[in-house]
């Protein structure tokens, strides 16, 4: 599909649901150098996971800021994690000066599970932090370690979502799954928490959290798209669980890495049949209330 082409799917999609712009909350900008290592884990995907993982949108920085915004995306994040101790401060203050020169992007920050993890998180929520990455599966560590404690009762006072790719989806790590996450909401249930691809593999899992805890949420990263359904099908049975949980259902994608286009990752929600009322919650809505927008 030629770039035009995709353009207009996407406006089409965005008609069809009354709505003038999408909000995404999980799309990845990091430094360049941080960003390539993330592609090339991404490139050995056949030896890592099982199957070719090729990067739909390997642009450079401004192209992929061009795209988003050309595909009426008014509101985006720059995920970005560490992978090892020592680097979330210095990744923190790159999303700071991101976020200064690019208004529309939701102000990011990150943390690692190491000793000063508190004052990296208060001095990102310092500098203007509205939405924090942690990732469990890249980053190998247990939400309940001790040093994180001040750093979720901090985020849970400021009111400030924190994304966490906790599933155990696209392979397992030592403290993925549904388990670590359910300790952590009963120590801090008011934690506003935003499960990653619908905790993928481990989807029922994640919707009981979710409905058990009124703050928690969840994105549609990659779910419903045939990349996913071959590995980790979402099962049928659940979606009025889901639906029931359309008020706190947002819109995520991967973008850039993901092995198919932006269009495909918005014609896969609409496979659901869930309906247009749900669409538009989860592609502009519900994002908007939460981040008031």
């Amino acid at each position: 599909m030629s770039a035009p082409e995709e353009k207009a799917e996407i406006a089409a999609f965005r008609r069809s649901l009354g709505l003038d712009a999408l909000i995404d909350v999980h799309t990845h900008f990091m430094p360049r150098r941080v960003l390539e290592k993330v592609w090339a884990y991404f490139d050995a995907g056949g030896p890592l996971i099982g199957r070719p993982w090729p990067i739909e949108y390997r642009q450079e920085e401004e192209q992929r800021l061009r795209l988003l915004r050309e595909f009426g995306v008014r509101a985006f994040t720059s995920m970005l994690y560490p992978h090892k101790p020592g680097m979330a401060r210095w990744l923190n203050d790159w999303a700071a000066d991101f976020a200064a020169r690019t208004p529309d992007c939701l102000h990011t920050a990150t943390f690692f599970a190491e000793p000063g993890a508190a004052d990296d998180v208060r001095r990102a929520l310092q500098q203007g932090a509205r939405v924090f990455k942690s990732h469990l599966q890249v980053g190998a560590y247990d939400p309940n370690d001790p040093s994180l404690k001040e750093v979720w009762g901090m985020l849970a006072e400021a009111d400030v979502p924190v994304v966490t790719h906790c599933g155990s989806g696209p392979t397992p790590g030592p403290f993925t799954g549904p388990g670590p996450i359910a300790t952590l909401l009963d120590r801090h249930p008011r934690l506003p928490l935003i499960i990653a691809h619908l905790g993928m593999p481990e989807y029922e899992d994640f919707l009981g959290l979710a409905e058990r805890h009124e703050r928690v949420m969840l994105d549609t990263t990659m779910a419903f798209t045939s990349f996913v359904e071959a590995a980790a099908p979402f099962p049928r049975r659940a979606l009025p669980r889901l639906a029931d949980l359309g008020d706190r259902v947002l819109l995520g994608t991967d973008f850039p890495n993901i092995p198919y286009t932006y269009g495909e990752a918005l014609r896969a929600l609409e496979s659901t049949g869930l309906g247009t009322e749900w669409l538009r919650a989860v592609c502009h809505d519900n994002a908007a209330r939460v981040f008031g927008l």
